[in-house]
């Protein structure tokens, strides 16, 4: 009976958000709607951020339900791959599409700045990055794996554009032909990767860090490392005299050793990157370096 009660109450208030707004929509609203008591609603829901919270729960619930589901029936029909990936990303696209209050314009309430809410935003992010992941792995197989941060990132930019441009009713697209355009564009990009063996961009791991979810020390201390490797390759491609390349070098493992020390020298450390900083092909890789460890409280 409680789990009747407290389904009622979530899908209620998932219909009253739709309608009326986060602002415009009351617990008396939801209530009344509900035919119970206000009080009964804060016996199970002890806010409206937590209400809003158990909606946004159910409906990550449902798609991730419905994917698997999909997924099942897929398996069994023995499609062609990239018909496969298709399909799924139609489904995504149109199930976000019907529940983009829940799905990508909480964004811009105030909800994202509480603590429960933050919690489930970041299971909910990191099991759809997960999903997303093993729908191109599956579809492409190993050749992919080096590039699966890459593919998705650029993926999941895409879906949130163009979801935003139909949401706004900017482009009237249907989702089946979206799919299937995101697939074609996505399949040459692939193809190149693997191809030409390109140098990934962004680790399969690190997408799962962003700006609800910071990645950890070892994490940063891991990013930093190959910055700086990437430096160090940077200088041996400089027109410079191999002295210099070799005092550039040096500072770069100065600059490392420093930022290994539990309590880094914030002082050496600007000296490091200043020094970095004067020659002049190297001062956008200074800048990035500079934010980096300014993201990592380190500077």
């Amino acid at each position: 009976m409680e789990q009747f009660k407290r389904q009622l109450i979530v899908d209620t208030a998932m219909r009253i958000f739709r309608e009326k707004g986060y602002f415009s929509a009351s617990m008396q609203d939801i209530a009344e709607a509900c035919s119970m008591a206000k009080a009964s609603i804060y016996k199970v829901f002890s806010s409206k951020e937590d209400l809003f919270t158990g909606v946004f729960v159910e409906v990550h619930r449902i798609l991730f339900e419905e994917a698997r589901e999909l997924d099942r029936r897929l398996r069994l029909e023995g499609l062609p791959p990239k018909e496969v990936l298709r399909q799924k990303i139609e489904f995504q696209l149109q199930y976000m599409l019907e529940n983009y209050f829940f799905t990508s314009e909480f964004k811009e309430l105030p909800i994202t700045s509480n603590e429960n809410f933050l919690i489930e935003w970041r299971k909910k992010r990191a099991s759809l990055l997960t999903l997303h992941q093993d729908c191109f792995y599956e579809t492409y197989g190993e050749p992919i794996l080096p590039y699966l941060g890459d593919v998705v990132a650029i993926f999941r930019g895409m879906v949130k554009e163009y979801l935003s441009h139909t949401f706004q009713a900017v482009i009237a697209a249907p989702m089946a032909n979206l799919a299937g355009f995101i697939v074609d564009r996505l399949d040459v990009v692939i193809g190149d990767l693997i191809a030409s063996k390109a140098q990934p961009v962004l680790k399969a791991s690190s997408a799962f860090f962003n700006e609800i979810n910071p990645p950890d020390d070892q994490t940063r201390q891991d990013n930093l490392d190959d910055l700086l490797k990437f430096f160090a390759d940077k200088i041996r491609e400089l027109p410079r005299p191999e002295p210099i390349q070799n005092e550039l070098l040096e500072v770069i493992e100065w600059l490392k050793l420093e930022l290994g020390q539990r309590k880094p020298n914030g002082t050496l450390l600007r000296v490091y990157i200043n020094f970095l900083d004067s020659v002049s092909e190297l001062a956008p890789y200074v800048r990035q370096l500079s934010l980096v460890l300014k993201r990592s409280s380190v500077e």
